[in-house]
């Protein structure tokens, strides 16, 4: 049976990481900045995944088709759902997350605006859909203007670089 080893030195370091670990407090802030990231990232994912790709919510499509035209509803329906996962993705990747936020915001707001004057009996809660959207869209904002003060979810899973 073969021992392995460590020196010293690479005891002493790993015992200094893990008591800055235990050190490093995490603000109420910081916690609700990561429940609303992952909330916004899961609420993009199902939209696009469940709703749109797998087509789940067949009314997604109805939408589609009323405001794009019968013949290309799936595709188009597929596409923006392929869309809304990728910005899961992006969400959760912490690149950018400002201009994500913006985004967001911006694909959210033409979305509804779209479907508030377009479709309008086909939204889930009708015109108060635009309420929702807007409650939304503050969210997102919250959540990427003023409390974002580090780059998403890579903070957590990405090692603290200041202590190794």
């Amino acid at each position: 049976m073969q021992r392995y080893l460590t020196s010293p030195r690479s005891i002493h370091r790993d015992v200094l990481h893990l008591r800055n670990f235990y050190r490093m407090s995490v603000s109420p802030n910081r916690i609700l900045y990561i429940l609303l990231t992952v909330t916004i990232t899961l609420v993009w994912l199902v939209n696009g995944l469940f709703c749109k790709v797998l087509n789940y919510v067949p009314r997604h499509r109805m939408i589609v088709a009323r405001i794009l035209g019968e013949t290309h509803a799936p595709i188009f329906t597929t596409v923006i759902g392929l869309s809304e996962i990728l910005m899961a993705l992006w969400i959760a990747s912490g690149i950018r997350s400002r201009w994500c936020a913006l985004a967001q915001i911006t694909v959210v707001g033409l979305m509804n605006i779209l479907e508030f004057i377009l479709v309008p009996d086909l939204l889930l809660f009708g015109r108060f859909n635009a309420v929702l959207a807007t409650t939304f869209i503050v969210i997102v904002y919250i959540n990427g203007f003023v409390l974002n003060n580090n780059s998403g979810l890579q903070y957590i899973f990405i090692r603290n670089r200041k202590y190794s």
